[in-house]
C-alpha cells in the first residue's frame, strides 16, 4: 500500500519548509509527492487542483493520503465532506498529521453497511462551524512557522520596519525634540515603528512625545460576505485571523455579511489585503467581488482619518 503525500501553499512567496517539517517528524516510508504549484490558490476546489487530481488517479484502493494539516487541503465544511466523500468511494485512508483533525479517523466505515459514518461527517461539521479549522489555520501558521525558522537557523519575526542604517537618525531627531507622529510621517512607517526604534529613550522623554496616539478602540464593521470569502483563503496575521474569526454571521437573502470588531488599523489592513477584488496585473475583476470590497472601502473610510 503506497503513502501519498500532499503538499500545498497559497502563495509563491511562501515555501513548503514547515510541511516538510511535520511530515518528517511523522517518519512516512517510501513516500510518493504530490506537490501544487506554488500559489496554487486556496479558493479552488481542492478536487480542482491538478496535482491532487494527479494524485487521486494515481492511488489504489488501500493507499493512504497524508497532509501535514487539513488547512492545506480544504478551507471549508463543503470542501472538506466532498474530498471525504471521493477518498471514501476510492476507499483511501487519509492521515493528517497536525492539528485539530489529527486525532481523527475521517474515513471511518460502517462495519456492516460500509458506507462512511454519518458521525465522522456531524464531528466535521461541528468542527468547522466551530472555527476550529480557522483556528488551526491560525496557529499552525504562527506556531509552526516559528518552528520550521528555527529548525533552519533562521529568526521569525517581522523585521524592522524603520531600517537599521536610519535608526540612529530617527533616534537623534527624536532627541533634538522632533515627535513620534512627524517621524513617522517623515519614514512612512506607523508610529508604533519609531516608538520601537527610540524604546530606550521614551522614558526620559516622555514630555517631548507629543504626538503618541492615545490607543485606538475598536470598532464594528460589516464585511460583505465574498470580502470575507476572500480573506479567509490568504494568509493573514494573527490578530488579523482573530479579527475574521470572531466575526459574526449575518445572513442576508442568499448571501450574508460578517460582522468583525477590530481596530481601525486591522480594517485597514483587511481592506489592503483584498485590494485584488479590483482587477490589475492582468487579473479580471469580478464585479460582485470588486462591489463588495467597495462597500467595504465605504464602511472603513467612516473611521477618523482614513481617506480612501
Amino acid at each position: 500500500m503506497a503513502n501519498l503525500v500532499y503538499k500545498r501553499v497559497s502563495t509563491d512567496q511562501q515555501s513548503t519548509d514547515r510541511q516538510n517539517l511535520v511530515l518528517d517528524e511523522a517518519g512516512i516510508e517510501d513516500a510518493v509527492v504530490f506537490e501544487e504549484q506554488a500559489g496554487t490558490s486556496s479558493r479552488l476546489h481542492p478536487l480542482e487542483r491538478p496535482k491532487f487530481g494527479e494524485l487521486l488517479a494515481y492511488a489504489r484502493p488501500g493507499d493512504t493520503v497524508h497532509i501535514s494539516e487539513m488547512f492545506r487541503l480544504v478551507r471549508g465544511t463543503g470542501h472538506i465532506l466532498d474530498v471525504l466523500d471521493v477518498l471514501h468511494r476510492d476507499r483511501l485512508a487519509l492521515r493528517i498529521h497536525d492539528g485539530a483533525f489529527s486525532a481523527m479517523d475521517l474515513i471511518a466505515r460502517h462495519p456492516r453497511t460500509g458506507e462512511l459514518l454519518s458521525t465522522v461527517k456531524f464531528m466535521v461539521q461541528t468542527l468547522a462551524a466551530a472555527g476550529e479549522l480557522q483556528r488551526d489555520l491560525q496557529r499552525e501558521l504562527t506556531y509552526d512557522g516559528l518552528r520550521a525558522a528555527e529548525a533552519k537557523g533562521n529568526k521569525g519575526g517581522r523585521r524592522p520596519a524603520v531600517p537599521a542604517d536610519k535608526t540612529d537618525a530617527v533616534r537623534t531627531a527624536y532627541l533634538e525634540g522632533r515627535s513620534i507622529a512627524a517621524l513617522a510621517r517623515d519614514h512612512g512607517v506607523s508610529r508604533g515603528a519609531i516608538r520601537t526604534a527610540v524604546a530606550d529613550l521614551l522614558p526620559e522623554h516622555t514630555a517631548d512625545d507629543q504626538g503618541a496616539p492615545v490607543p485606538e478602540l475598536p470598532v464594528t464593521l460589516d464585511v460583505p460576505g465574498k470580502v470575507a470569502d476572500f480573506l479567509r483563503a490568504a494568509e493573514l496575521e494573527p490578530v488579523e485571523r482573530t479579527a475574521l474569526d470572531q466575526g459574526v454571521t449575518v445572513r442576508r437573502g442568499q448571501g450574508y455579511t460578517l460582522r468583525v470588531t477590530a481596530v481601525p488599523a486591522t480594517h485597514r489592513r483587511l481592506l489592503e489585503l483584498c485590494q485584488a477584488l479590483d482587477g490589475g496585473q492582468g487579473t479580471p475583476a469580478v464585479p460582485a467581488q470588486r462591489k463588495a470590497r467597495r462597500e467595504y472601502a465605504n464602511r472603513v473610510s467612516t473611521l477618523a482619518g482614513d481617506t480612501l
